[in-house]
């Protein structure tokens, strides 16, 4: 329970690290980052699950850089919920998704033991 805690902290603090590098992303306070993560998350465990099956091919096709696709719009539509997170546009949402991937990794490396 404590490892999915410090999880969800790293990708809320995560959010906060886009919003410096990517212009477009704004988060305004980890408050905001935590409740973004929370829906980021539910929204990717849902209908992107789904989108990730019905465009399976396409992703097979592309290698898997549509998956980042499906990952910017589900950063797009929690932007729409969330209030203090706010993504203006699709490219952001991509880039976004993209930098959010790579420190998700880094984030799984580090609390693999957690």
């Amino acid at each position: 329970m404590l490892g999915l805690l410090v999880q969800w902290l790293l990708y809320a603090v995560a959010l906060l690290v886009v919003s410096r590098i990517i212009p477009g992303f704004y988060v305004r306070g980890l408050w905001p980052a935590m409740v973004a993560a929370v829906v980021i998350g539910l929204l990717n465990a849902t209908l992107g699950f789904l989108l990730k099956i019905v465009t399976f091919p396409l992703s097979i096709l592309t290698l898997g850089i549509f998956l980042l696709v499906i990952n910017g719009l589900m950063i797009l539509m929690a932007s729409s919920i969330v209030r203090g997170f706010d993504v203006r546009g699709f490219v952001p949402a991509f880039w976004g998704a993209v930098v959010l991937a790579v420190l998700g990794v880094i984030i799984r490396w580090l609390t693999r033991g957690a």
